[in-house]
């Protein structure tokens, strides 16, 4: 009897290690089944600074490629029109506003409750994660792997470069600078060294060492294209010669916007080479993925934190670019200043197409990738554009928000206002002087026609709504 007993337990216990152990093993082909996902940000590109989407003088072979493959969103926005807000939406998935007011710096993004961080909530779904270059959300608790990234390279506190040449922490032009440096790259880099080649190095030696039992996501935030303005010899000497013999024709080279100026010409030979080095970086990416058989199951993301520094105060500056035809730019709640490339590419998945109908935000881009990763939603605010990637939903109606208490009159010419966009409608409200501007997105894309003279009512209903939704912080 004791003998029948333990022959049955033993068969029991047969049967149930061979259960989880099959269990175990199609846990494991499932997650080794998932899609890579590779996140390419980078910093102050303007929506029109890449061929694809309308200039003359930056050459970006390789980007426009990937836009070619990919789901082209014609209306994608950041959630602010500076650095630190626009990637703290990015990364939480929701408004930056707190407590009626947006910090430029100072968001304790380690303050996130783990049931609210995708990061984690990725990880949790079996991926392995890394995060590479301008973080620029803090040290510590409030750093890439505080907040959950397995990996962190090249990322901290600082919002911009040195320099973009070996040693990277050590100014070039024996000017003085209270600028905090850029944790790891003087370590990794050796003399000759260029920033954004050396980024997108460490990018590939993760990529190829990866463990290959688990999907990957990985981000690379380029530093470029911020200031300092610093590129290659020549890349710099290549575009003088293009641009000097390139006919602008009667356009000015600035106009009058806010307390300053707006430049109207992409005429900066420094700048179009950064471009154009970020540009052949993403090329290395990309064929890399290809090269490892990877990049068909691999998600390509490809954005912009913001709009591209064209514009400047009272104290007038040495611009980088031209947003035009959009007006202004960094800092600005117009389009210049907030409207950005963003491109998805998923092979055989995600069919390549200009989306032009639907409204998106950088706030979307995680809840997007955890819907993709583990179909969890997790009610930050911003939400998944999946069924838009899968061609089943459309957000022409969406309504946005912004508010920009932090203005800079002096560097980049704007003054504090919010801003309300419902389908094609965009009204901007200057709230301290009392000024309001109406536009119909759609039908003036350029912000040239003021519409509160002729649409009243729609003005008021709109001007209600955006302060109803600024008083709920």
């Amino acid at each position: 009897m004791i003998f029948k007993s333990l022959k049955y337990l033993s068969i029991t216990l047969f049967i149930t290690s061979i259960f989880f152990s099959c269990n175990q093993k199609k846990q494991e082909r499932e997650t080794l089944n998932k899609p890579n996902i590779l996140i390419i940000h980078v910093d102050d590109l303007g929506y029109n600074d890449l061929g694809l989407t309308g200039s003359k003088i930056y050459q970006t072979p390789n980007i426009d490629s990937l836009a070619m493959q990919s789901v082209r969103f014609e209306n994608a926005y950041a959630n602010y029109p500076r650095c630190v807000p626009s990637r703290y939406a990015m990364m939480t998935g929701g408004y930056p506003i707190q407590n009626r007011t947006v910090p430029d710096d100072g968001f304790e993004i380690g303050d996130i409750s783990n049931d609210k961080n995708y990061i984690k909530h990725i990880e949790a779904a079996g991926y392995q994660t890394a995060y590479f270059g301008k973080w620029h959300l803090g040290t510590g608790a409030s750093s890439p792997t505080g907040f959950g990234y397995d990996t962190s390279v090249g990322a901290g506190a600082a919002g911009s470069p040195i320099s973009y040449f070996y040693p990277f922490n050590t100014p070039k032009h024996n000017w003085k600078t209270n600028k905090k440096p850029i944790v790891d790259m003087d370590t990794i880099g050796k003399k000759g060294d260029y920033l954004t080649d050396v980024l997108t190095d460490q990018v590939i030696k993760y990529i190829e060492n990866r463990d290959k039992k688990k999907p990957f996501m990985a981000m690379l935030a380029f530093y470029a294209v911020h200031q300092p303005l610093e590129a290659k010899a020549k890349d710099v000497a290549r575009n003088k010669k293009e641009i000097s013999e390139f006919d602008f024709g009667d356009q000015p080279e600035y106009i009058k916007e806010g307390t300053g100026r707006t430049k109207m010409r992409q005429d900066n030979p420094v700048y179009a080479g950064m471009v154009e080095n970020m540009d052949e970086n993403v090329g290395k990416l990309l064929k890399v993925l290809d090269d490892l058989q990877i990049g068909d199951n691999t998600i390509v993301i490809f954005s912009s934190d913001h709009g591209g520094l064209s514009n400047d105060g009272y104290k007038k500056r040495h611009l980088a670019t031209s947003n035009f035809p959009l007006r202004a730019g960094k800092g600005w709640l117009y389009d210049g200043g907030l409207k950005v490339p963003l491109f998805v590419k998923w092979k055989d998945h995600f069919q390549p197409r200009d989306e032009a109908a639907s409204i998106v935000m950088l706030m979307d881009v995680f809840p997007t990738i955890l819907d993709i990763t583990s179909g969890e939603k997790l009610g930050t605010g911003g939400q998944s554009f999946l069924p838009i990637l899968r061609n089943k939903e459309y957000w022409s109606n969406r309504t946005v928000f912004w508010h920009s208490p932090n203005a800079r009159p002096k560097n980049t010419g704007d003054t504090k206002s919010s801003a309300i966009r419902v389908g094609d409608y965009k009204l901007i409200n200057w709230y301290e002087e009392g000024r309001t501007e109406l536009y119909n997105i759609k039908e003036d894309p350029f912000e040239s026609q003021n519409l509160v003279q002729e649409m009243p009512d729609k003005t008021e209903a709109l001007l209600t709504e955006l302060n109803q939704w600024k008083s709920n912080f």
